[in-house]
């Protein structure tokens, strides 16, 4: 079947939930993609940030073909070895207590929101608690999720949706401090803002967070999801910053392709929130996922992955910084690591991300206007090099 038909048959049975590029992918290969008709793609994009490893990283494959002769599922009623192996080494590298394994990010996000929820229920004995979020913020399009997003487009649809919810202007901690009243239990935030535009947390305003809920004994609500599991070249953003949250929402290249997230507790969440009862998961944590988990974080420590982040990171920034300079259309270049943004003046970002797919390079975009690059964290300087001249090209 030619790849035109595969996208017609696609469009007569799949809900048209995404305006999907023309391209089927079929299989991949170290940091390159190939779709049904043979076409090789550099991919920038790691199916949004996801594939940190690439595809057929050494021992990943092996990893999930041998848990799958063992167990797929046994419910979280028992004990599985998997689950015990990714919940150990998730606490020990990320440095916090207690993790709860879900199947995506935003679930993750909702079990944040419920555990910090908890938490001030605990502490005052009433519920009527608010969560204060940011701006230009995505969390999900779960109702929770979407309800701590700050984007309004993608809200508005579905309201009325969770209330007790402010919004705040990230990297302004005044306008977080306007926020506040006696009712404020938690405040949420990504440390590098991904859908919005690529904006990393200036340090001053992730510190001023933490001292503003350690003051008011409330919780900090991390959102790695995009930008920690080593693509700022630290095992999680905010450990750049040391400034540790409360609770830590994970997912993405936790899994690296399989579906699973998790949100992460400090001693002190963890010892006064969720309860037996409380939360739950059917496929949660299942062997299958959690095979997978284990065997990333294995990959991450001993091939040193955010060790190799933090040395190509200066040569990316160069090349993207080049670009910049030969073309008036990119207005600002930013980002953390593996996580950059070029901000586009006067050419729809759209328009660009087409033309790279048909030159046979896969980038994404983020926001109305920033080209959003979010590589496998294996490329290597060759590929960097590869991706600049296609984008030049394009631009």
């Amino acid at each position: 079947m030619q790849m035109s038909d595969q996208i017609k048959t696609a469009e007569e049975h799949i809900l048209h939930t995404y305006n999907r590029f023309p391209v089927v992918f079929e299989r991949g290969e170290g940091v390159y993609l190939y779709d049904s008709e043979g076409k090789k793609y550099l991919d920038f994009a790691a199916g949004i940030a996801v594939n940190a490893l690439g595809y057929h990283y050494p021992g990943y494959d092996e990893a999930l073909k041998g848990q799958v002769d063992k167990l797929l599922h046994i419910s979280n009623l028992y004990y599985n070895e998997p689950v015990i192996e990714a919940g150990e080494k998730l606490v020990k590298q990320s440095g916090m207590s207690k993790v709860f394994f879900t199947n995506s990010g935003a679930e993750a996000i909702e079990g944040a929101l419920k555990a910090a929820k908890k938490y001030a229920f605990v502490k005052t004995g009433h519920a009527d608690h608010e969560i204060i979020a940011m701006e230009h913020s995505f969390h999900g399009r779960t109702v929770g999720a979407l309800s701590v997003t700050g984007n309004v487009h993608y809200r508005e649809p579905f309201e009325p949706l969770m209330g007790g919810v402010r919004f705040a202007t990230f990297n302004d901690l005044d306008s977080v401090k306007a926020q506040l009243t006696d009712k404020t239990c938690a405040i949420i935030c990504e440390t590098v803002q991904g859908e919005g535009g690529i904006y990393p947390a200036d340090p001053e305003f992730l510190s001023g967070l933490r001292r503003i809920c350690d003051e008011r004994d409330m919780i900090l609500i991390l959102d790695e999801i995009q930008c920690g599991m080593g693509r700022t070249g630290y095992g999680f953003a905010w450990q750049e910053y040391g400034v540790m949250p409360d609770i830590m929402t994970c997912a993405k290249a936790l899994g690296c392709g399989v579906p699973v997230g998790a949100f992460v507790l400090n001693e002190r969440a963890a010892s006064a929130s969720l309860e037996p009862g409380d939360h739950g998961t059917t496929y949660g944590g299942n062997p299958f996922v959690c095979a997978a988990v284990a065997k990333v974080l294995t990959i991450m420590e001993e091939d040193k992955i955010p060790e190799h982040v933090r040395e190509l990171t200066p040569y990316l920034e160069t090349k993207l910084e080049e670009l910049k300079s030969r073309h008036a259309c990119i207005k600002a270049r930013r980002g953390a690591g593996f996580m950059q943004g070029l901000e586009l003046d006067g050419v729809p970002v759209g328009q660009v991300v087409k033309k790279a797919l048909a030159e046979g390079l896969v980038v994404i975009s983020a926001g109305s206007n920033v080209l959003r690059l979010v590589p496998p964290l294996v490329i290597e300087k060759q590929q960097i090099d590869e991706m600049t001249a296609i984008l030049d090209k394009c631009l």
